[in-house]
């Protein structure tokens, strides 16, 4: 179970959305949710294995990305 709040006018569009559509306001949020994240997983992955080596190796991060470090 998931509680959040919305924003006043994203809550508006949510309920204008649900009556559109005939769906429930959970049923999109579910959707959009599942989207977001099947989206941001190759990013997520590539953010992970970055920081796995920056363990493993002589890098930093910087405003530009990881460097390595010599």
């Amino acid at each position: 179970m998931l509680g959040i709040r919305l924003e006043p006018e994203l809550s508006r569009r949510l309920d204008w959305l649900a009556r559109a559509t005939g769906r429930p306001k959970s049923d999109l949020a579910r959707e959009a949710i599942r989207r977001y994240l099947e989206s941001n997983a190759d990013e997520a992955r590539r953010q992970s294995l970055m920081a796995s080596r920056v363990d493993a190796e002589d890098m930093s991060s910087d405003d530009s990305g990881w460097t390595a470090q010599h």
